[in-house]
Protein backbone atom coordinates (compact mmCIF):
# COMPACT_ATOMS: atom_id res chain seq x y z
CA UNK A 1 0.00 0.00 0.00
CA UNK A 2 1.16 3.66 -0.73
CA UNK A 3 2.17 5.64 2.09
CA UNK A 4 0.02 8.50 0.91
CA UNK A 5 -3.95 9.31 0.52
CA UNK A 6 -5.32 7.92 -2.52
CA UNK A 7 -8.94 8.95 -3.51
CA UNK A 8 -10.72 8.22 -6.71
CA UNK A 9 -10.49 11.32 -8.96
CA UNK A 10 -13.76 10.09 -10.62
CA UNK A 11 -15.64 10.24 -6.92
CA UNK A 12 -14.29 13.86 -6.40
CA UNK A 13 -16.51 16.92 -6.94
CA UNK A 14 -14.43 20.15 -7.51
CA UNK A 15 -15.54 22.71 -5.22
CA UNK A 16 -15.51 25.33 -8.66
CA UNK A 17 -17.67 23.42 -11.11
CA UNK A 18 -21.24 25.37 -9.26
CA UNK A 19 -19.35 28.49 -9.91
CA UNK A 20 -18.43 27.02 -13.09
CA UNK A 21 -21.64 26.16 -14.75
CA UNK A 22 -23.46 29.34 -13.08
CA UNK A 23 -20.91 30.94 -15.12
CA UNK A 24 -21.56 29.31 -18.41
CA UNK A 25 -25.38 30.02 -18.23
CA UNK A 26 -24.38 34.06 -18.01
CA UNK A 27 -21.00 34.51 -20.51
CA UNK A 28 -20.51 33.17 -23.87
CA UNK A 29 -16.54 32.54 -23.34
CA UNK A 30 -15.86 31.10 -19.45
CA UNK A 31 -11.65 30.56 -19.05
CA UNK A 32 -10.05 28.05 -16.49
CA UNK A 33 -6.74 29.13 -15.67
CA UNK A 34 -4.45 27.27 -13.26
CA UNK A 35 -1.04 25.23 -12.55
CA UNK A 36 -0.53 22.34 -15.00
CA UNK A 37 -2.39 19.09 -13.93
CA UNK A 38 -4.84 21.23 -11.63
CA UNK A 39 -7.63 19.47 -13.38
CA UNK A 40 -8.67 21.80 -15.35
CA UNK A 41 -9.55 19.05 -18.10
CA UNK A 42 -11.29 16.84 -16.28
CA UNK A 43 -13.50 19.24 -14.39
CA UNK A 44 -14.57 20.89 -18.09
CA UNK A 45 -15.50 17.11 -19.07
CA UNK A 46 -17.23 16.13 -15.88
CA UNK A 47 -19.50 19.87 -16.02
CA UNK A 48 -20.04 19.57 -19.54
CA UNK A 49 -20.11 15.56 -20.48
CA UNK A 50 -22.14 16.76 -23.87
CA UNK A 51 -19.72 19.58 -25.08
CA UNK A 52 -17.31 18.84 -27.93
CA UNK A 53 -13.41 18.77 -26.68
CA UNK A 54 -10.42 19.13 -28.63
CA UNK A 55 -7.14 20.14 -26.96
CA UNK A 56 -4.24 22.07 -28.83
CA UNK A 57 -1.16 19.99 -27.05
CA UNK A 58 -2.15 18.10 -30.26
CA UNK A 59 0.50 19.24 -32.60
CA UNK A 60 -1.71 18.84 -35.89
CA UNK A 61 -5.02 20.55 -34.13
CA UNK A 62 -2.74 23.20 -33.00
CA UNK A 63 -1.39 23.81 -36.49
CA UNK A 64 -4.64 23.45 -38.01
CA UNK A 65 -6.04 26.31 -36.01
CA UNK A 66 -2.94 28.34 -36.73
CA UNK A 67 -3.10 27.91 -40.28
CA UNK A 68 -7.08 28.07 -40.64
CA UNK A 69 -8.50 29.24 -37.15
CA UNK A 70 -12.45 30.06 -38.97
CA UNK A 71 -12.20 26.48 -40.66
CA UNK A 72 -11.00 25.60 -37.31
CA UNK A 73 -13.88 26.84 -35.06
CA UNK A 74 -16.57 25.90 -37.78
CA UNK A 75 -16.01 22.41 -37.11
CA UNK A 76 -17.79 23.24 -33.85
CA UNK A 77 -20.99 24.49 -34.37
CA UNK A 78 -22.38 23.76 -30.77
CA UNK A 79 -20.29 23.93 -27.27
CA UNK A 80 -16.97 23.59 -26.82
CA UNK A 81 -13.76 22.62 -24.82
CA UNK A 82 -11.23 24.05 -26.50
CA UNK A 83 -8.26 23.00 -24.07
CA UNK A 84 -4.75 24.15 -23.39
CA UNK A 85 -5.38 27.27 -25.75
CA UNK A 86 -2.17 29.30 -24.44
CA UNK A 87 -0.57 27.22 -27.48
CA UNK A 88 -2.67 29.20 -29.98
CA UNK A 89 -3.63 32.89 -28.34
CA UNK A 90 -4.59 33.73 -31.87
CA UNK A 91 -7.36 32.11 -32.05
CA UNK A 92 -9.37 33.88 -29.53
CA UNK A 93 -9.95 37.16 -31.80
CA UNK A 94 -11.73 34.47 -33.84
CA UNK A 95 -13.58 33.15 -31.19
CA UNK A 96 -14.59 37.14 -30.43
CA UNK A 97 -16.07 37.10 -33.70
CA UNK A 98 -18.13 34.25 -33.58
CA UNK A 99 -19.36 35.35 -30.42
CA UNK A 100 -20.88 38.57 -31.68
CA UNK A 101 -22.54 36.91 -34.79
CA UNK A 102 -23.67 34.24 -32.36
CA UNK A 103 -23.89 34.87 -28.31
CA UNK A 104 -24.99 31.79 -26.80
CA UNK A 105 -23.93 31.44 -23.25
CA UNK A 106 -21.24 28.42 -22.58
CA UNK A 107 -20.40 28.48 -26.21
CA UNK A 108 -16.69 28.24 -25.79
CA UNK A 109 -15.41 26.47 -22.18
CA UNK A 110 -11.11 27.09 -22.49
CA UNK A 111 -8.96 26.08 -20.47
CA UNK A 112 -5.09 27.04 -20.07
CA UNK A 113 -2.08 26.92 -17.86
CA UNK A 114 -0.20 29.85 -18.61
CA UNK A 115 -1.83 32.89 -17.33
CA UNK A 116 1.14 35.34 -18.54
CA UNK A 117 0.20 33.85 -22.23
CA UNK A 118 -3.31 33.55 -21.97
CA UNK A 119 -5.48 35.74 -19.75
CA UNK A 120 -3.62 38.78 -21.53
CA UNK A 121 -4.68 37.79 -24.69
CA UNK A 122 -8.44 37.26 -23.72
CA UNK A 123 -8.47 40.40 -21.78
CA UNK A 124 -7.45 42.41 -25.06
CA UNK A 125 -9.71 40.03 -27.44
CA UNK A 126 -12.73 38.85 -25.20
CA UNK A 127 -13.20 41.77 -22.83
CA UNK A 128 -16.93 41.68 -21.67
CA UNK A 129 -17.53 38.24 -23.05
CA UNK A 130 -15.51 35.99 -21.33
CA UNK A 131 -15.95 34.88 -17.43
CA UNK A 132 -12.54 33.71 -15.73
CA UNK A 133 -12.10 30.97 -12.78
CA UNK A 134 -8.82 29.99 -11.44
CA UNK A 135 -8.52 26.05 -10.72
CA UNK A 136 -5.96 25.13 -8.31
CA UNK A 137 -5.20 21.83 -6.78
CA UNK A 138 -7.56 19.35 -4.65
CA UNK A 139 -8.33 20.97 -1.14
CA UNK A 140 -8.52 19.20 2.30
CA UNK A 141 -12.13 19.15 2.02
CA UNK A 142 -12.57 17.84 -1.54
CA UNK A 143 -10.02 14.86 -0.84
CA UNK A 144 -12.57 14.29 1.96
CA UNK A 145 -15.87 14.61 0.56
CA UNK A 146 -16.57 17.56 2.17
CA UNK A 147 -18.89 20.29 1.12
CA UNK A 148 -16.98 23.38 0.93
CA UNK A 149 -17.82 26.13 3.62
CA UNK A 150 -18.05 29.73 2.53
CA UNK A 151 -14.32 31.43 2.87
CA UNK A 152 -15.87 34.54 4.37
CA UNK A 153 -16.69 33.22 7.06
CA UNK A 154 -13.69 31.90 8.55
CA UNK A 155 -13.51 31.27 11.09
CA UNK A 156 -16.09 27.77 10.40
CA UNK A 157 -18.07 26.74 13.37
CA UNK A 158 -16.31 23.57 15.19
CA UNK A 159 -16.48 20.37 13.95
CA UNK A 160 -15.37 16.51 13.94
CA UNK A 161 -11.96 15.70 12.92
CA UNK A 162 -11.66 13.33 10.03
CA UNK A 163 -10.60 9.87 11.07
CA UNK A 164 -9.30 9.83 7.25
CA UNK A 165 -7.12 12.53 7.74
CA UNK A 166 -3.51 12.58 8.39
CA UNK A 167 -1.70 16.09 8.96
CA UNK A 168 1.67 14.62 7.65
CA UNK A 169 0.94 12.38 4.42
CA UNK A 170 -1.32 15.46 3.08
CA UNK A 171 1.43 18.08 3.52
CA UNK A 172 4.43 15.04 1.82
CA UNK A 173 2.04 14.18 -0.96
CA UNK A 174 0.57 17.73 -2.16
CA UNK A 175 -2.79 18.03 -4.04
CA UNK A 176 -2.56 17.65 -7.57
CA UNK A 177 -5.02 14.92 -8.77
CA UNK A 178 -2.93 12.29 -11.08
CA UNK A 179 -1.00 12.00 -7.08
CA UNK A 180 -4.26 10.85 -5.39
CA UNK A 181 -6.55 9.57 -8.77
CA UNK A 182 -3.31 7.30 -10.30
CA UNK A 183 -1.92 6.43 -6.85
CA UNK A 184 2.09 8.01 -8.33
CA UNK A 185 4.27 8.59 -5.60
CA UNK A 186 4.45 11.77 -4.80
CA UNK A 187 8.58 11.76 -5.56
CA UNK A 188 7.81 10.38 -8.74
CA UNK A 189 5.29 12.51 -10.27
CA UNK A 190 6.84 16.06 -8.65
CA UNK A 191 10.13 15.08 -10.16
CA UNK A 192 8.39 14.96 -13.50
CA UNK A 193 6.34 17.32 -12.98
CA UNK A 194 9.31 19.81 -12.36
CA UNK A 195 10.46 18.74 -15.79
CA UNK A 196 7.90 18.08 -17.73
CA UNK A 197 5.88 21.46 -17.25
CA UNK A 198 7.61 24.14 -14.71
CA UNK A 199 10.91 23.80 -16.35
CA UNK A 200 9.21 24.15 -19.96
CA UNK A 201 6.92 26.94 -19.20
CA UNK A 202 10.61 28.75 -18.58
CA UNK A 203 11.49 27.82 -21.89
CA UNK A 204 8.81 28.81 -23.62
CA UNK A 205 8.45 32.13 -21.49
CA UNK A 206 11.87 33.66 -21.43
CA UNK A 207 13.97 31.55 -23.95
CA UNK A 208 16.48 30.86 -21.16
CA UNK A 209 19.24 27.99 -21.25
CA UNK A 210 20.41 27.62 -17.66
CA UNK A 211 17.94 25.47 -16.75
CA UNK A 212 20.76 24.38 -13.84
CA UNK A 213 20.60 28.06 -12.53
CA UNK A 214 16.95 27.83 -12.78
CA UNK A 215 16.97 24.59 -10.78
CA UNK A 216 18.40 26.38 -8.15
CA UNK A 217 16.19 29.29 -8.22
CA UNK A 218 13.60 27.17 -7.17
CA UNK A 219 14.65 25.17 -4.91
CA UNK A 220 15.79 28.59 -2.69
CA UNK A 221 12.42 29.57 -3.43
CA UNK A 222 10.84 26.54 -1.26
CA UNK A 223 13.61 27.21 1.33
CA UNK A 224 11.83 30.52 1.78
CA UNK A 225 8.32 29.82 1.25
CA UNK A 226 6.25 31.55 4.36
CA UNK A 227 9.12 34.18 4.49
CA UNK A 228 9.34 37.64 3.33
CA UNK A 229 10.78 38.02 0.04
CA UNK A 230 13.75 39.44 -0.64
CA UNK A 231 15.06 38.83 -4.14
CA UNK A 232 18.34 40.74 -3.95
CA UNK A 233 18.88 37.64 -1.14
CA UNK A 234 17.41 35.48 -3.56
CA UNK A 235 19.28 36.67 -6.28
CA UNK A 236 22.68 36.44 -5.09
CA UNK A 237 22.33 33.20 -3.43
CA UNK A 238 21.64 32.09 -7.06
CA UNK A 239 24.43 34.05 -8.64
CA UNK A 240 22.02 35.66 -11.11
CA UNK A 241 20.92 39.34 -11.36
CA UNK A 242 18.12 41.15 -9.63
CA UNK A 243 16.32 41.20 -13.13
CA UNK A 244 16.79 37.74 -13.84
CA UNK A 245 15.20 36.53 -10.25
CA UNK A 246 12.34 38.85 -10.67
CA UNK A 247 11.89 37.79 -14.00
CA UNK A 248 12.19 34.10 -13.03
CA UNK A 249 9.50 34.81 -9.81
CA UNK A 250 7.18 35.94 -12.40
CA UNK A 251 6.90 32.76 -14.27
CA UNK A 252 6.69 30.72 -11.31
CA UNK A 253 3.91 32.97 -10.27
CA UNK A 254 2.15 33.17 -13.95
CA UNK A 255 2.12 28.90 -13.72
CA UNK A 256 0.61 28.99 -10.49
CA UNK A 257 3.50 27.69 -8.73
CA UNK A 258 4.08 30.59 -5.88
CA UNK A 259 2.01 33.34 -4.93
CA UNK A 260 2.70 36.02 -3.00
CA UNK A 261 0.92 37.79 0.44
CA UNK A 262 1.13 41.76 0.23
CA UNK A 263 1.21 43.50 3.55
CA UNK A 264 -1.63 44.65 5.45
CA UNK A 265 -1.03 48.53 6.04
CA UNK A 266 -4.45 50.01 5.52
CA UNK A 267 -5.03 52.30 8.72
CA UNK A 268 -1.65 51.96 10.03
CA UNK A 269 1.49 53.66 10.14
CA UNK A 270 4.31 53.63 7.21
CA UNK A 271 6.43 51.70 9.88
CA UNK A 272 4.85 48.75 8.72
CA UNK A 273 6.81 46.22 6.55
CA UNK A 274 5.76 46.61 2.80
CA UNK A 275 7.71 43.62 1.13
CA UNK A 276 5.36 40.95 0.33
CA UNK A 277 5.79 37.16 1.48
CA UNK A 278 6.59 34.26 -0.42
CA UNK A 279 4.23 30.64 -0.72
CA UNK A 280 4.50 27.58 -2.99
CA UNK A 281 1.06 26.66 -3.68
CA UNK A 282 1.48 22.88 -3.17
CA UNK A 283 3.44 21.55 -0.41
CA UNK A 284 4.30 18.07 -2.11
CA UNK A 285 5.95 20.14 -4.79
CA UNK A 286 7.59 22.12 -1.52
CA UNK A 287 8.65 19.03 0.19
CA UNK A 288 9.97 17.64 -2.65
CA UNK A 289 12.29 20.60 -3.53
CA UNK A 290 13.26 20.36 0.27
CA UNK A 291 14.14 16.58 -0.54
CA UNK A 292 11.91 15.86 2.07
CA UNK A 293 11.27 12.05 1.04
CA UNK A 294 8.59 10.35 3.50
CA UNK A 295 5.83 11.62 5.11
CA UNK A 296 7.20 11.24 8.90
CA UNK A 297 10.47 13.47 7.78
CA UNK A 298 8.11 16.71 6.93
CA UNK A 299 7.49 17.11 10.85
CA UNK A 300 11.29 17.03 11.50
CA UNK A 301 12.60 19.25 9.07
CA UNK A 302 13.56 22.76 10.57
CA UNK A 303 11.22 24.50 8.08
CA UNK A 304 7.94 22.32 9.25
CA UNK A 305 6.88 25.60 10.45
CA UNK A 306 7.03 27.14 7.57
CA UNK A 307 5.86 24.04 5.84
CA UNK A 308 2.51 23.87 7.76
CA UNK A 309 1.92 27.94 7.19
CA UNK A 310 2.14 27.20 3.54
CA UNK A 311 -0.76 24.71 3.81
CA UNK A 312 -3.33 26.79 5.93
CA UNK A 313 -2.54 29.66 4.14
CA UNK A 314 -2.61 28.03 0.54
CA UNK A 315 -6.03 26.49 1.62
CA UNK A 316 -7.59 29.30 2.39
CA UNK A 317 -6.20 30.92 -0.83
CA UNK A 318 -7.44 27.82 -3.13
CA UNK A 319 -11.11 27.95 -1.11
CA UNK A 320 -11.29 31.87 -1.86
CA UNK A 321 -10.22 30.78 -5.33
CA UNK A 322 -13.07 27.84 -6.00
CA UNK A 323 -15.34 30.60 -5.07
CA UNK A 324 -14.88 32.33 -7.90
CA UNK A 325 -13.20 35.72 -6.30
CA UNK A 326 -9.84 37.08 -5.74
CA UNK A 327 -8.25 35.94 -2.44
CA UNK A 328 -8.46 38.77 -0.23
CA UNK A 329 -5.26 37.44 2.00
CA UNK A 330 -2.20 39.37 3.63
CA UNK A 331 -0.25 39.66 6.53
CA UNK A 332 0.75 41.94 8.77
CA UNK A 333 4.21 42.72 10.70
CA UNK A 334 5.67 46.17 12.08
CA UNK A 335 9.27 47.48 12.71
CA UNK A 336 9.39 45.38 15.83
CA UNK A 337 8.89 42.32 14.74
CA UNK A 338 5.58 41.84 15.83
CA UNK A 339 3.45 39.74 12.79
CA UNK A 340 0.06 38.19 11.89
CA UNK A 341 0.21 35.60 9.98
CA UNK A 342 -2.86 36.11 7.96
CA UNK A 343 -4.91 38.88 7.65
CA UNK A 344 -8.61 38.05 6.18
CA UNK A 345 -10.49 41.28 4.42
CA UNK A 346 -13.78 41.77 4.28
CA UNK A 347 -16.39 44.59 3.60
CA UNK A 348 -17.09 44.58 6.96
CA UNK A 349 -14.48 43.42 9.40
CA UNK A 350 -11.19 41.69 9.46
CA UNK A 351 -9.92 38.45 10.22
CA UNK A 352 -6.42 37.87 11.62
CA UNK A 353 -5.24 34.24 11.79
CA UNK A 354 -2.28 32.58 13.64
CA UNK A 355 -1.12 29.77 12.53
CA UNK A 356 0.85 27.35 14.61
CA UNK A 357 2.23 24.03 13.38
CA UNK A 358 2.41 22.78 17.27
CA UNK A 359 -0.31 20.11 18.35
CA UNK A 360 0.03 21.75 21.93
CA UNK A 361 -1.47 24.89 22.32
CA UNK A 362 0.82 27.73 24.41
CA UNK A 363 -0.18 30.74 25.65
CA UNK A 364 2.22 32.74 23.95
CA UNK A 365 0.44 31.78 20.72
CA UNK A 366 -2.09 34.55 21.41
CA UNK A 367 0.06 37.65 22.17
CA UNK A 368 0.67 38.86 18.53
CA UNK A 369 -3.50 38.44 18.28
CA UNK A 370 -4.10 40.69 21.32
CA UNK A 371 -1.89 43.44 20.07
CA UNK A 372 -2.98 43.63 16.76
CA UNK A 373 -6.96 43.85 18.18
CA UNK A 374 -5.60 47.02 20.43
CA UNK A 375 -4.25 48.67 17.33
CA UNK A 376 -6.85 47.44 14.74
CA UNK A 377 -8.69 50.47 13.18
CA UNK A 378 -11.69 47.92 12.63
CA UNK A 379 -13.79 45.20 13.77
CA UNK A 380 -11.69 42.35 13.91
CA UNK A 381 -12.14 38.69 14.80
CA UNK A 382 -9.43 36.30 16.03
CA UNK A 383 -8.36 32.92 15.04
CA UNK A 384 -5.59 30.61 15.63
CA UNK A 385 -5.08 27.40 12.97
CA UNK A 386 -2.46 24.54 14.40
CA UNK A 387 -1.42 21.45 13.90
CA UNK A 388 -3.93 19.34 17.48
CA UNK A 389 -6.88 18.09 17.23
CA UNK A 390 -9.23 20.32 19.48
CA UNK A 391 -11.37 23.30 18.81
CA UNK A 392 -12.53 26.04 21.06
CA UNK A 393 -12.81 29.64 21.78
CA UNK A 394 -9.98 30.38 24.40
CA UNK A 395 -8.87 34.12 25.47
CA UNK A 396 -11.03 35.94 22.82
CA UNK A 397 -9.61 33.52 19.99
CA UNK A 398 -11.48 30.91 17.61
CA UNK A 399 -8.99 28.26 18.43
CA UNK A 400 -9.55 25.47 14.92
CA UNK A 401 -7.95 22.68 13.99
CA UNK A 402 -6.18 22.34 10.95
CA UNK A 403 -8.96 20.02 9.06
CA UNK A 404 -11.55 22.94 9.68
CA UNK A 405 -9.75 25.13 6.55
CA UNK A 406 -12.05 24.72 3.69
Amino acid sequence: MPAFPCYPITMIQRALSPRLKTLASRFPVVVISGPRQSGKTTLAKMAFPGYAYVSLENVDNRRFAMRDPRAFLEQYSKCVIIDEAQHVPELLSYIQTAVDEKRIPGRYIITGSQQFNLLHKVSQSLAGRAAYLRLLPFTVAELLGKKARNPDKFPPPPAKPSARARLTEFLYSGFYPRIHNEKIAPSDFLSSYITAYVERDVRDALKIGDLMGFQNFVRLCAGRSGQILNLSSLAADCGISHTTARSWLSVLEASSIVFTLTPYYRNFSKRIIKSPKLYFMDTGLMCHLLRIRKPQDAALHPLYGNIFETFVIGELYKSFCNAGEVPPLYFWRDMTGREIDLIIESARRLTAVEIKAGKTISGDFFDNLKYFAKIAKSATTLALVYAGADSRKQEGVHVRTWQELS
